[in-house]
C-alpha cells in the first residue's frame, strides 16, 4: 500500500505539468476560434506541440525531466487508455462491419507488405537486420508499443530500441500536423481520411490526434482501422517468436492491451445500444478530455536531443517505409471506393 502511495505522489509532478500544458492547449483553441470562428488548430493537436516546446525549452535536461517522468508517463499510458476505451462508447461498430471484410483484408495485407519491405529496406540502407525489424514493426503496428514488444523477440540492443522510438515519436507528429492537408489536395471524404489515417498514423493517440479534429466520422473510422493494426500485433509477435533465433517464449494473447479488449466491449454495449446515444456523446467528449491530456504527455515525452542522435539511415528507413504505407492506403480507399 505505502509503494502504492509513493508511487502517485510521484506522479504528481509530471501529471500537474501535463495539465497545465492541457489548460494552454484549450485556451489556444479558444483563442482560434474567436479569432476566426473555428478551430484552426485543435486542442488535441496543440497539447502535442506545446509539451514538446516544454521539454525543450523549460525542462531541457535529462535530470529535470527525471521528477516529471512518471507523471507524463501515466498521462500518456494510462489516461490515453482510458480515454480509448469511452470512445468505443460513441463508436457504432456498425460501420464496421458495414465496410465489410475488404476493409480488414486491405490492412492485413498493407501490414503484411510494410513488415516486409520495410524491413529490406532498413537492411538497404545499412541496418542490422534487428534493427530494421524493429523500425519496420513500429512503422507497420503501432509505433512505441509494437517497438517495445518486438524489441526482446528480435534481439534488439537498447540502443536500437532508443533510436526508433525517438525517430517514430518526432515524426509522428509531423504526420498528425500535416496529414490532415491531404483532404483537400487529394479531394478525400471524411471516411477515406479517417481510413488513411488508420492505416497511416503509427500510434493509437497520434491517430486520434490527426482525425478527431477532422471530424467525428474520420474519428471513428481511423480508430476502428487503426484497431485493426494494434490486434495484429499479437500474430506478429508470434510469427517473430517463431522466425527469429532471439525469440522469447511469448504467448501473443499477453502483448493485446487491456484497452483494446475495452474499446470492444464499449463498442458492442453502444451498438447493441445498452449504452443510449445521448450518453455516448458525454463519454466522448469526456474521452477527448482526457486525451489532450494525453497528447500533452505525449509531447513532454518527445526527446528533441534523443531524435538528434538519430542516424540518418534509421531516419531515411522510417520516412520511406512511411511514404510506402501511405501510398498503400490512398491505393486500398480508392480501389474498395471508400466513400
Amino acid at each position: 500500500m505505502r509503494a502504492a502511495v509513493d508511487g502517485l505522489r510521484a506522479a504528481v509532478p509530471g501529471l500537474l505539468l501535463a495539465l497545465t500544458v492541457s489548460v494552454l492547449a484549450w485556451a489556444g483553441e479558444r483563442a482560434f476560434v474567436a479569432a476566426s470562428g473555428r478551430a484552426l488548430v485543435e486542442a488535441i493537436v496543440l497539447a502535442i506541440l506545446i509539451g514538446a516546446v516544454v521539454r525543450a525549452l523549460v525542462v531541457r535536461t535529462p535530470a529535470r525531466f527525471a521528477r516529471f517522468a512518471l507523471g507524463s508517463a501515466v498521462a500518456s499510458g494510462l489516461l490515453l487508455e482510458c480515454s480509448i476505451v469511452l470512445l468505443g462508447a460513441g463508436s457504432d461498430l456498425r460501420a464496421l462491419v458495414a465496410a465489410g471484410p475488404a476493409i480488414l483484408a486491405g490492412v492485413v495485407v498493407i501490414v503484411g507488405v510494410t513488415l516486409v519491405a520495410g524491413t529490406c529496406i532498413g537492411q538497404w540502407f545499412g541496418l542490422p537486420r534487428s534493427h530494421a525489424l524493429l523500425v519496420a514493426v513500429g512503422n507497420a503496428i503501432c509505433g512505441n508499443s509494437a517497438i517495445s514488444a518486438a524489441a526482446p523477440v528480435v534481439g534488439a540492443r537498447r540502443d536500437e530500441v532508443a533510436s526508433a522510438i525517438a525517430f517514430t515519436a518526432v515524426l509522428g507528429v509531423a504526420v498528425i500536423v500535416g496529414l490532415p492537408g491531404l483532404i483537400p489536395l487529394l479531394h478525400l471524404s471524411d471516411n477515406q481520411y479517417g481510413v488513411v489515417a488508420g492505416l497511416t498514423v503509427y500510434a493509437v493517440p497520434q491517430v486520434i490526434a490527426a482525425a478527431y479534429p477532422v471530424s467525428l466520422v474520420a474519428g471513428q473510422a481511423a480508430t476502428l482501422v487503426k484497431l485493426m493494426r494494434v490486434l495484429l500485433l499479437g500474430p506478429v509477435v508470434l510469427v517473430l517468436s517463431f522466425t527469429e533465433h532471439h525469440a522469447a517464449h511469448m504467448k501473443w494473447w499477453r502483448v493485446v492491451p487491456w484497452y483494446i479488449i475495452g474499446f470492444g466491449v464499449t463498442a458492442a454495449l453502444r451498438t447493441l445500444e445498452v449504452i443510449p446515444a445521448a450518453a455516448g456523446d458525454v463519454v466522448r467528449e469526456t474521452a477527448r478530455a482526457l486525451t489532450v491530456v494525453a497528447m500533452a504527455g505525449l509531447g513532454l515525452a518527445v526527446d528533441i536531443d534523443a531524435v538528434r542522435r538519430v542516424g540518418p539511415r534509421v531516419g531515411a528507413t522510417v520516412v520511406v517505409s512511411l511514404l510506402l504505407m501511405l501510398g498503400l492506403s490512398l491505393a486500398l480507399v480508392r480501389l474498395l471506393t471508400v466513400s
